[in-house]
């Protein structure tokens, strides 16, 4: 199965550390941020599968950054585990109402936090979502990140891959250039809108002659997946 990662937002760096050991030992990906503003910015660009926030940081607060991820609608769903030294019952409430998922005080062991995380991502990873889409002979399977077509297997870019999977997750639907480059590059990278036609191309030219037609070019809007001809 495919890693899920998970953002550390701490400003002690040995809390950080003991936890990332932690993660990686139990096979999940990790993110390190020392602040809530370098946090949101690793939300937005890598979409973690869930962040582990500590409460009490200099400038802006864990829980500030919770209330802000939550009401944005792209970072709105990834789960929140607060980390806090705090223990008081007020305390977790406005944690809980802040939009976390879960709560953990400081001290902890590794075990307990890791056990409280794969609760918090089983119940936060909707059903079906790693299941494999099929369109046309054309087979994207989310969990080994491999794609095939009618069984030989096509080799693609990470770009052209979360691009296909975004197209296959949202078919008969025009998308401008600006919303691809949101939802497949992330708010927070500032590039040329004509990357995205860039790397059209090589996931048409990736995907062959049967499937490269899937990809449709509105014009005057940007891209459609459809398999209606």
């Amino acid at each position: 199965m495919t890693a899920k990662t998970v953002l550390i937002v701490d400003d002690e760096s040995s809390i950080r550390e003991m936890i990332a050991v932690a993660l990686e030992m139990a096979d999940y990906r990790v993110l390190e941020a020392d602040n809530a503003q370098d946090a949101h910015a690793m939300v937005v660009d890598h979409q973690p599968d869930l962040l582990l926030l500590d409460w009490m940081m200099p400038g802006t607060s864990g829980i500030e950054l919770a209330r802000r991820l939550k009401r944005e609608e792209t970072t709105a769903e990834i789960p929140i585990i607060m980390l806090t030294a705090k223990g008081e019952e007020d305390n977790k409430i406005q944690g809980l109402e802040a939009g976390a998922d879960d709560y953990i005080t400081k001290p902890f062991s590794p075990r307990e936090l890791v056990a409280r995380l794969k609760a918090v991502l089983r119940r936060a990873t909707p059903r079906g979502v790693e299941d494999p889409i099929e369109i046309n002979g054309l087979l994207l399977d989310p969990v080994s990140h491999r794609v095939s077509a009618h069984g030989k297997a096509l080799e693609m870019g990470p770009t052209e891959y979360r691009l296909l999977q975004f197209f296959m997750t949202h078919q008969e639907r025009a998308y401008t250039r600006s919303q691809l480059l949101d939802q497949v590059w992330g708010g927070n990278v500032y590039v040329e809108e004509r990357t995205v036609d860039v790397h059209i191309r090589r996931l048409r030219k990736a995907l062959g002659n049967v499937h490269q037609s899937l990809i449709q070019t509105v014009r005057g809007t940007g891209y459609r997946f459809s398999a209606r001809v």
